[in-house]
This record gives structure tokens, sequence and C-alpha cells, in this order.
């Protein structure tokens, strides 16, 4: 591809970022040539962003209809899986199961609700009071 052919598609993220791409100048030469975007990719993007926001939605839905606990809908929000969530918060996996489980939830220690708000970079306030903080 030619340096002038190089996609500029302005996409779902409005410019903010941009790739590096290899193209041919006049002399032939391979140069690196910022993109602010690719349609495909742009569209692959868009996709992935909105399967994650309705996952998300799906937790935040489960947590009050008191299906799940509230850790749940923090684990999503910040695309973590139970592994990633276990090696932040010291917590084993079959644990944070548990406590995904409202009847669960309920019973943890303050020190658990810190590790799991701190985790989440947010209050404990947030965590144990979920739908005091969300727009229903």
């Amino acid at each position: 591809m030619k340096k002038d052919n190089v996609p500029q598609d302005e996409g779902f993220l409005g410019g903010k970022t941009r790739d590096v791409c290899y193209a041919l100048d006049e002399n032939g030469n391979y140069v690196q040539v910022l993109s602010v975007g690719w349609e495909p990719k742009n569209a692959a993007l868009e996709q992935a962003l909105n399967l994650v926001n309705e996952q998300i939605e799906d937790a935040r839905e489960k947590v009050l209809k008191g299906q799940a606990s509230p850790i749940f809908y923090f684990m999503e929000k910040n695309l973590m899986d139970l592994k990633i969530l276990s090696q932040y918060t010291g917590i084993s996996k079959w644990k944070i199961k548990r406590h995904f489980k409202p009847a669960k939830f309920i019973k943890l220690k303050d020190n658990v609700y810190k590790k799991y708000a701190d985790t989440f970079n947010i209050s404990v306030d947030e965590l144990t009071n979920f739908t005091k903080h969300q727009k229903l």
C-alpha cells in the first residue's frame, strides 16, 4: 500500500487513538504512517465493545434481581475474570464464586468488602449498597 492510501476512517473511538501502519513512500521505501482508523477494524471494535456492554448490563440486572452479588457486576465492569480477580484480591477463585451468591455476600467481613472495593477502585458503600448507587 502506498503512503497516500493508508486508511483514515475515523470511527468508534473518534480519532482518539492512532495506529502505526507501514506503507511505501515515493521512493519505494517502507515508512511509518499514522492512521486514525480503518472501517473493518472500527466495525469489529464497535461490535466487541457492544458485546462487553451487554455483558455488563446483564450482570447489573442479575444483581438487581438478587441472582448475583455486586462483586459479579464489578468484576464484569472492570473486564476481569475469576483468575484475574483472584490474583488482585488474594482470594481464591472458589471463594469468589461463593461471594457471587447474595446470601454469602451479605455475610462477608468488612476487611473482605474492603479488599473488593479497593480492587474495583470504589468505596465499600458502593459495593455493599449497590441498588442505592445504580440508576434504575
